[in-house]
């Protein structure tokens, strides 16, 4: 760049000492902030922008979206392992009798899933009219079982396990039988209990 007389500028040490302030006075203010920061850092400008008041630097503010994104993935990764690893301290954590429905809330050859404990629990009207509760958990993968009334089974949909009517495991990868709750008629409640049958 050359000033306004003509002369090109050097770099620092081109000029005797005070002859520099001399050469840099001819100039624009915008000029002289210019050469003085395109000697003073690697990026031509960066010193003019950290002097904005309030601005972020562009290297500042990169840093702060890549470290906020990495905290984010380090959340949703961490997050559910630590659910997993420490289980919920609640009240039906350790529940072992649950009111599983109402009487004539399930028509003959349906279901409904109800939260047992910290787990859910499946109960069952059979065609005949009877009542049936197991552990919803299937015993393969941990996925939730339901109850199919075209077959007249449990179905596992995750690997396609089947479980007669009594827990045990009939077909599929389900390596053993559902955990069977005992179920009792008090007035108009259905009360399944972990006590087993």
């Amino acid at each position: 760049m050359e000033p306004a007389g003509g002369e090109a500028l050097g770099g620092p040490g081109d000029y005797p000492p005070g002859q520099e302030d001399k050469q840099l006075s001819s100039l624009t203010l915008p000029v002289r902030l210019w050469y003085r920061s395109s000697m003073s850092s690697s990026t031509p400008g960066e010193s003019l922008r950290e002097k904005e008041p309030g601005a972020i630097p562009r290297r500042r503010f990169l840093d702060l979206v890549l470290g906020g994104g990495l905290a984010a993935i380090a959340a949703g990764f961490f997050y559910p392992l630590c659910r997993f690893i420490l289980p919920p301290q609640g009240r039906g954590a350790s529940q072992d009798t649950q009111v599983a429905a109402k009487k004539g809330e399930l028509a003959p050859n349906s279901s409904k899933i109800f939260p047992m404990g910290s787990s859910a629990g499946i109960l069952i009207r059979t065609p005949q009219g009877d009542y049936r509760a197991f552990s919803a958990t299937c015993t393969h993968l941990a996925c939730t079982v339901q109850y199919r009334p075209d077959l007249g089974h449990i179905w596992c949909a995750c690997h396609d396990g089947l479980y007669d009517l009594t827990g045990k495991n009939i077909a599929g990868p389900p390596p053993r039988p559902l955990e069977q709750y005992r179920v009792d008629l008090l007035g108009n409640d259905i009360v399944v209990s972990k006590r087993t049958v």
